[in-house]
Parts: structure tokens; sequence; C-alpha cells
């Protein structure tokens, strides 16, 4: 089958591209505004890739495509804006005219956990959707438009709301910023907020297998799936695994002092932040998916792939 990837040569991207290389023809379209090619480097021979960026016309990249995953996007809660709102949402809209006119058979988008805003714990896919963040308002409009599409064309769509997905690859996110900041300052790790956000973390190994068993169980035409792990841990025990970690690899010498600060609205890390999350998966679980590892699990095995992978 011919696949292509947007954003393939991101995060959760290069990951995606690495496991469909075993058994399909893959396509990538990265600007590598966020990705890096080095990622997908050990399978080039495999893929054909090409660096362009989204918001022109792709749709001879999409000649004989299949089945779309639409990866490409600003990948910063934290930083996310209007004007990252709206170039998200001409982005998907050139992905769908693409795959439109090319009568691509399925597209997969991952969306996020922040399309339900503020919501109660153990949130299931059919919660009331209230984003708070420019980030997940994105990621709600740009599924209604997928939506829309696969409606009127006759596309089968995939949603995937995806907690907090760590990993190899990753060069964003808490772990990433708490090695980085460690790797320059051994005395004093900042915290944004007061250390007690509590969410899901799972496995970018995880969240892959998840997808697929998604896609190759689901058969409406439009899917959505929440999808993270049964458990949560906060942004403090983040940072002391963290500093084990680094203590262990020789990369630090002693515990740093942890200073947090405070954050805002009830000590949340910036506007927008959600202070506490937890998906239901069990929509998920009942097609045959498994977390591998808890939340800590997968915090710490992302602490030592990014210690190793950047030797920071």
């Amino acid at each position: 089958m011919k696949v292509l990837v947007t954003g393939g040569a991101g995060f959760i991207g290069s990951n995606l591209v690495e496991k469909l290389t075993e058994k399909n023809e893959v396509i990538v379209i990265d600007n590598l505004s966020g990705g890096m090619k080095e990622f997908i480097e050990p399978f080039l021979d495999k893929v054909k890739f090409y660096k362009v960026d989204l918001l022109n016309n792709v749709n001879d990249y999409f000649s004989g495509v299949e089945e779309v995953w639409h990866l490409a996007a600003d990948p910063s809660v934290k930083d996310s804006s209007i004007q990252t709102f709206f170039r998200d949402l001409e982005i998907t809209k050139n992905v769908l005219e693409a795959s439109r006119k090319n009568k691509v058979k399925r597209i997969l988008f991952t969306s996020s956990s922040t399309v339900y805003g503020e919501s109660k714990l153990n949130t299931p896919e059919n919660c009331e959707t209230k984003p708070i963040s420019f980030y997940g308002g994105t990621k709600l409009s740009c599924e209604s438009l997928i939506s829309n599409y696969c409606s009127l064309y006759k596309i089968q769509g995939f949603f995937f709301r995806l907690a907090n997905i760590i990993g190899k690859n990753s060069t964003h996110g808490v772990i990433y910023d708490f090695v980085r900041k460690l790797s320059k300052n051994e005395e004093e790790l900042k915290i944004l907020g007061d250390g007690k956000q509590t969410k899901s973390y799972l496995s970018v190994s995880d969240c892959i297998n998840g997808m697929l068993i998604a896609r190759d169980k689901a058969k409406d035409l439009i899917n959505i799936f929440n999808l993270g792990s049964n458990d949560k841990t906060n942004v403090k025990e983040i940072a002391e695994i963290v500093v084990e970690e680094m203590i262990s690899s020789g990369l630090l010498q002693k515990k740093p002092k942890f200073k947090f600060t405070g954050g805002v609205d009830n000590g949340k890390g910036w506007k927008g932040d959600i202070k506490e999350m937890l998906l239901d998966i069990s929509k998920l679980e009942k097609l045959g998916f498994k977390p591998r590892s808890s939340s800590k699990q997968a915090v710490r095995e992302a602490v030592r792939e990014t210690i190793s992978s950047y030797q920071l």
C-alpha cells in the first residue's frame, strides 16, 4: 500500500514512518521546521522524502496514495497562537484537498486531549469539547474540517486524541526541557507551575501500536479514539526521575534545588495549560490495545532515551 505521512520527520512522525516502512511504500512530506531529517536517515532507502511546505499546493505528491497520516502541525501547546491556528488549519485544508482530488481512501489525524479542555477525569470520547488553548482549538477545528471531507467524499477518517506522548526523537516537552536545563545549570531546576500538574504519559511506541490497531480494526466512516495510559504522574515526580537518571548516567553530581515558578491560575504552567488530565481509553482497549508501560515507566524510559540520544 502507498502511504503518505505529513510531518514524517518529526517526533511521532519519524517513529510512525519507521513502523510503516515494514509493509508499505511510504512518502514523507516535511518542511523540517520542527522535524529533523536525521530522524529518518536510517530508513531513507525505504521512503521517498520531500522537503515541502504544506502551505503550498501539494496535489502531485498524493498521486496513487491510498492512506494519509496527517501529523504536520505546530507541536507546542504553550506557544500556540492565533497565527499557528490559521496556519495549521490552512495546512489541513491543503492536505484534504489533495486527498480528495487523488481519491485517498483513508486519512488518520493526530489530535489531542486538549480538545476536551478542563473536563472530568477518565474523559470519554463523547465528552463535551471545550478547548482552553489555541492548540486545543486548532486540533478540534481540524477534526471538524476532516470530518466534513470524510462525510462528503466518503474518506474513512480517524482522530486520535493523544495524551502526552514521549520517547525517542522528542525535541520538546517537559522531559526534554528538564534535561536541557540541567545540562546548563546543575544547581537549580526551574519548574513551571507548582509541580502538581498531573497527567497521563504514553510511550511513542505504545502510541504507534494503538493507532495501528485502530486503523486495522475500526470500520466506521469516522472513528474517534482516546490514546493514553491508564494512570498519571505529576511534573515534580518527572523532575525527580530526570534527576535520578542524570545522576546515574554521570551527567549530574548531586540533586539540584527545585524552583517552582508558581505559574498561573491555581498553579498551572501557563495560560491554557490543563492542570489534570486522564483519558478513558476503554474504547481502544476493546479493540485489543493495552499500554505496555505505566506513565512513570514511560517517563523513565523516555528520560533514558533523551539522555542517550542527545548527550546534553
